[in-house]
C-alpha cells in the first residue's frame, strides 16, 4: 500500500507518510487504492478489539509484518491503557438507538484510540526509514486530542511534542489535564486566539522551507498528532467495525442490516474514520454529521457550500469549536472523484475567500452517505437532562450534541426505522460546569468540587486519571499571543537541540 496526496500525483510509503503526517504539496495523504468492500462479518465475528484492529490495519500499514501490527497493538490496547477490556463497549439506550463508548482511555477521550497506537507506528516508522533526527510533534488541540497525544509521546525516545489550545476554548478539566502534563519531552502552551488559528499556523509550519530548514540544521523533524496523520486516522476506522460485530453479536441488528451513525464532528477525522469503514464493508446507512452552533459543516451537507465566513463561537462543546475542519479535504477528495486539480481547486478557494461549493450532482451524490444536523448550547443541556432522567445516563456536551441531533431526525422519520448509533466521544466528567447547569447543580470555582457533587447525585465514581490530577503541580501555564507560535516552536527545537548535543 502507498499514499498519495490529495492535491497530486505525489506517492509515497506508510513509513513516510507517518513520519511526515502532510504533503509537501499541502495536501493529505490518502490509500492510492482503497480497499474496499474487503470486510465481512462472518470474518469478525468473535474476535477481539484487538484481533479486529489487526485485520483493518493489515490493509493500510502493509510496511509493518503481521507480527509487529499485533504487537504494536497488544501495547497499545490492554488493561493498563483502557478501563474496559473490550476497548470499546456498546451501551444499548433504548430499543432504537445503541451509545458506542469510545472513552476509556487513559485521558478519557476518543483520540485515546488513535493516539495509544500511534507512538508505536511512529516509533517504526522512524526505525524503516533511516531517521536519526529528533521528531518534534507538532499539534493544535481544540480539547481532547492536545491530552491524549501528550499522554502517548509522553517519555517516548526520540519524539518530542508541542501543543497548543485556545486559551478559552477548553474546559477548565481539559485545561488541567494539559497544564499539568508529565514528561521530559513535552511542552504546551495556551493561545491568545481559536482552534482554527493554531491549525492553520501549524500547517504553514509544515510546509515553510525556511522553518524546516531550520530544524533540519538542528537535528529535528516535524512530524503532526492530529488526525492530518495517517497514523491518528486510520486506526479510528476499527472502532466502527467494532461496534458493528457488538451490533450483530447483541441482536441489535441482523448481518449486513445497514445502521446509522450519528458523529460529534470538529475536525472531520471521526467521521471520516466511519466514512472509510463503509467503504471497506461495514453497513452503515447514513453518516450524520452532527454540528454545535459552529455550524459549517451542518450548513454544507445542506446546501453544498462551505463557508467560514461567520460568527466564531465558544460552546458548551469545545472540541467542536471549529470552522476550518482539516480532515474534510480528505473527503472532498472522494466527492471529486479523485480528481486531485478539482481538490487542489476548492483548496484554494477556502484559504483565499473562506468559502468553496460543490455543484448540486456532487451534492446529491455525497448525501447518500452523510447528513448534517445541528443543536445550540441551551438544546445540549436539554438533551443531558433528558437522558439522564429518562435513562439513568449520563452525557457529555459533544455526546448530548449528537444524540439532539439524532432526535430531531428521529422526530422527522429521517431514520427510516434504523437502528442509529451514537458515536460517545469523551467522558462527562471532563465538562463538570456543563454537567452542573444541565443537571440544575450548583456550580462552584474548583471544577473537582463540582466533579463531587455530580457524583454524589449520580453515582458515578470518579474516574482515575481525573482523581489522581487534583493533587498534580500545573507546569504549563503561559498563554501567547498567536503571532508568537512560531518562536515558541523555534525554540523549543532549540532546546531539542541543546539536549541531544548534551547526550
Amino acid at each position: 500500500m502507498k499514499f498519495r496526496s490529495t492535491r497530486s500525483n505525489e506517492c509515497v510509503s506508510p513509513s513516510y507518510a507517518l513520519l511526515h503526517g502532510l504533503a509537501k504539496d499541502g495536501g493529505l495523504y490518502v490509500p492510492e487504492t482503497f480497499p474496499e468492500n474487503v470486510l465481512q462479518y462472518k470474518e469478525l465475528a468473535g474476535k477481539s478489539y484487538q484481533d479486529i484492529a489487526a485485520i483493518v490495519l493489515s490493509y493500510f500499514f502493509t510496511n509493518f509484518t503481521d507480527e509487529e501490527r499485533k504487537n504494536m497493538i497488544a501495547a497499545a490496547y490492554n488493561e493498563e491503557t483502557f478501563r474496559d477490556e473490550r476497548i470499546v463497549p456498546l451501551h444499548s439506550l433504548d430499543a432504537d438507538v445503541s451509545i458506542s463508548e469510545l472513552f476509556h482511555g487513559r485521558t478519557l477521550a476518543f483520540k485515546d484510540l488513535a493516539l495509544s497506537l500511534f507512538p508505536y507506528l511512529l516509533t517504526a516508522a522512524k526505525k524503516q526509514e533511516r531517521e536519526d533526527r529528533d521528531i518534534l510533534i507538532l499539534t493544535a488541540t481544540s480539547g481532547d486530542t492536545g491530552k491524549a497525544a501528550l499522554e502517548g509521546f509522553k517519555d517516548v525516545d526520540g519524539t518530542n511534542i508541542m501543543v497548543f489550545y485556545p486559551s478559552e476554548g477548553v474546559s477548565p478539566m481539559q485545561k488541567q489535564q494539559m497544564q499539568k502534563q508529565e514528561g521530559e519531552n513535552v511542552k504546551v502552551s495556551a493561545i491568545y486566539g481559536n482552534f482554527d488559528d493554531a491549525q492553520s499556523f501549524l500547517k504553514r509550519v509544515f510546509t515553510n522551507e525556511e522553518v524546516n530548514a531550520y530544524a533540519n540544521d538542528k537535528g529535528v523533524l516535524f512530524s503532526s498528532a492530529n488526525s492530518i496523520n495517517i497514523g491518528r486516522l486510520f486506526p479510528q476506522i476499527a472502532y466502527y467495525v467494532s461496534t458493528y460485530v457488538s451490533l450483530v453479536d447483541n441482536g441489535a441488528i441482523a448481518e449486513d442490516e445497514p445502521f446509522d451513525v450519528v458523529v460529534p464532528t470538529g475536525n472531520f477525522g471521526n467521521i471520516l474514520a466511519g466514512y472509510f469503514a463503509k467503504k471497506m464493508g461495514v453497513p452503515i446507512g447514513k453518516l450524520i454529521c452532527a454540528s454545535n452552533k459552529n455550524n459549517v459543516l451542518a450548513d454544507f451537507f445542506a446546501t453544498g457550500v462551505y463557508n467560514m465566513n461567520r460568527e466564531f463561537y465558544t460552546t458548551d462543546s469545545p472540541s467542536m469549536d471549529i470552522l476550518l475542519s482539516s480532515n474534510f479535504e480528505r473527503f472532498l477528495f472522494y466527492v471529486a472523484g479523485e480528481d486531485v486539480e478539482k481538490v487542489a481547486k476548492w483548496e484554494h478557494d477556502l484559504l483565499e475567500t473562506g468559502r468553496m461549493s460543490v455543484t448540486p450532482q456532487e451534492l446529491a451524490a455525497l448525501t447518500e452517505d452523510f447528513e448534517g444536523g445541528w443543536i445550540d448550547d441551551d438544546e445540549t443541556e436539554a438533551v443531558i437532562n433528558h437522558v439522564y432522567n429518562d435513562f439513568g445516563y449520563l452525557l457529555d456536551p459533544h455526546t448530548a450534541v449528537a444524540y439532539g441531533v439524532f432526535m430531531n431526525r428521529h422526530k422527522q422519520g429521517l431514520d427510516a426505522g434504523r437502528h442509529t448509533v451514537i458515536m460517545a466521544t469523551a467522558h462527562p466528567y471532563k465538562f463538570p460546569p456543563v454537567i452542573c447547569k444541565s443537571l440544575a447543580l450548583q456550580q462552584q470555582d474548583d471544577p473537582f468540587d463540582m466533579l463531587l457533587e455530580i457524583g454524589g447525585v449520580t453515582g458515578i465514581a470518579l474516574p482515575k486519571p481525573l482523581a489522581e490530577l487534583r493533587n498534580k503541580p500545573v507546569r504549563f501555564s503561559q498563554s501567547i499571543e498567536k503571532e508568537q507560535m512560531k518562536q515558541a516552536v523555534l525554540s523549543f527545537v532549540d532546546e531539542i537541540s541543546n539536549k541531544s548535543n548534551k547526550m
